[in-house]
């Protein structure tokens, strides 16, 4: 396990971790941030970026409050309870780009209830963000913004602030305010040493509210590793976690998830890497380790791969050591807009790419994107075929965000795309007003009518009762996702 270090010299400072009430999204999934409430098929991941917070705290020597407030449908008036209650020194609050207006809202009325505490925001969106982002947001109650990796100076920013405040323009990662004005600390950094890390602070987590989506078991999430190589030019993931790949040992990873399965009874994971089969001996390594221990047939795995490099006796390796679902960013089926993203990957190689995780016995999940500013009726055609080409398990289609930080956003900035601003948009809610070509109505009628087609299929459906027979639990989850597919996806 990783190193603590010494107790804080501000014992009794308590700092309140949490998710804001209202609609679903990922606030711990910094790359994408996903709007769960209107997906097709996604469910709630752990909060991990809250329970990394209360590891790098509770070894400082805070007391720690965390609550996913959202994940577990409360109102307004429990959170307020619950801040009064506790009395904190410091608020911690997840946000992403399309919550951040309602969040500031909840931060004002929390500091209008008890103006005392040190307010902190932790998401991608304050990755070295441009001036005139921040002057679009009443940040005037906020103290300190986190934009990178918050697990790793979460808990050094704290104890800073009580403690040595000329620490902070040290620190990776954050801005801070100075005679009235923000100032920025090092963005041009990552921790290397991934191992040296706590786990996640599981304790603090209601571990039920996570799920397996098929059958409803609880699903811890393990960061296996940080950082891209590719150039996407709509990802966040280079820009908040550098294009070196850091990786955990398998040794490490194996030790989490014994403590999951031990301490919890977790025995679902879903492995978070943006690039899990890019090193084959790192992934042979972490199946061995499983293997070889208690925990080999006992626990069950999902994890994200790019299309290549990929190699069918990794997908195989994977399978025997208990994944049983693989998830692609396959894009689209236009060559000329897998070029423009810069995807590293074909049509062709999407097709080998589902077709070596078929042979090796893995479910398919394929997330697609549409709306980029060049497409056209006839790029979303080539994509709706190549959907139905791949066939996968599951499917979700987005239309494409210019998140602040991206090639796209330059795009679409450039192109005169943007609805006044990007901020409290997310992939299904007019992120842009569309492509050169097409309005957003255009697109997200596309999507809503393709979504509708793959899944009313006869053929699908008939595939997914057989999956399911004598199966009542995993019946009725799929029937609840279907009735959500249905209701979102209404003309």
């Amino acid at each position: 396990m990783a190193h603590t270090t010494p107790p804080s010299p501000t014992p009794g400072k308590k700092v309140m971790l949490f998710y804001p009430p209202g609609p679903l999204y990922q606030r711990g999934e910094d790359r994408s941030q996903g709007n769960v409430t209107d997906s097709t098929a996604t469910a709630m991941r752990a909060a991990n970026d809250l329970a990394y917070a209360s590891a790098a705290l509770k070894a400082k020597g805070f007391d720690v409050y965390c609550r996913d407030f959202q994940t577990e449908g409360v109102d307004w008036a429990t959170l307020l309870h619950s801040y009064r209650g506790y009395k904190p020194d410091v608020l911690f609050i997840s946000i992403t780009n399309a919550t951040i207006f309602a969040d500031l809202q909840t931060v004002k009325k929390l500091k209008e209830a008890d103006p005392r505490p040190v307010v902190i925001l932790k998401g991608a969106l304050f990755f070295d963000p441009p001036a005139e982002m921040l002057a679009q947001l009443d940040l005037t109650d906020v103290a300190y913004l986190i934009g990178g990796e918050a697990d790793f100076v979460v808990g050094e920013l704290v104890d800073a602030h009580f403690t040595a405040p000329e620490r902070i323009p040290r620190l990776r990662g954050i801005l801070y305010r100075q005679d009235g004005q923000w100032q920025r600390g090092d963005f041009s950094s990552w921790e290397a040493d991934l191992d040296q890390w706590p786990f996640p602070d599981r304790t603090v987590l209601n571990n039920s509210l996570y799920v397996r989506p098929d059958t409803g078991e609880p699903q811890a999430t393990i960061a296996t590793s940080r950082g891209c190589p590719a150039a996407c030019i709509y990802c966040l993931t280079p820009t908040i976690s550098g294009t070196t790949v850091r990786y955990r040992s398998p040794a490490n990873i194996l030790e989490e998830l014994r403590l999951c399965y031990h301490d919890h009874g977790i025995r679902n994971f879903f492995f978070k890497s943006d690039t899990f089969t890019i090193n084959r001996g790192w992934v042979a390594g972490i199946c061995d380790a499983i293997d070889q221990s208690e925990l080999a047939g006992n626990i069950e795995w999902v994890a994200n791969s790019r299309v290549r490099p990929l190699a069918g006796e990794t997908l195989q390796r994977m399978r025997r050591s208990g994944c049983w679902l693989i998830a692609f960013g396959f894009e689209s089926g236009s060559e000329e807009t897998l070029q423009k993203i810069h995807k590293g990957a074909s049509v062709a190689e999407n097709l080998a790419a589902a077709r070596l995780a078929r042979q090796a016995g893995l479910k398919l999940y394929g997330f697609y994107l549409i709306g980029l500013p060049w497409e056209d009726h006839t790029h979303l055609e080539e994509t709706r075929k190549h959907i139905f080409a791949i066939d996968a398990d599951f499917i979700e289609v987005h239309i494409a965000v210019p998140y602040h930080g991206t090639a796209l956003y330059e795009m679409a900035k450039a192109e005169g795309l943007l609805d006044e601003t990007i901020l409290g948009k997310d992939y299904f809610n007019a992120p842009t007003i569309g492509s050169r070509h097409l309005s957003n109505r255009e697109i997200q009628a596309f999507r809503r009518r393709l979504l509708r087609a793959y899944h009313l299929r006869p053929a699908y459906i008939a595939r997914k009762l057989a999956e399911v027979f004598k199966k009542p639990r995993i019946m009725k989850n799929y029937l609840r996702f279907g009735s959500r597919l249905l209701l979102r996806t209404l003309p």
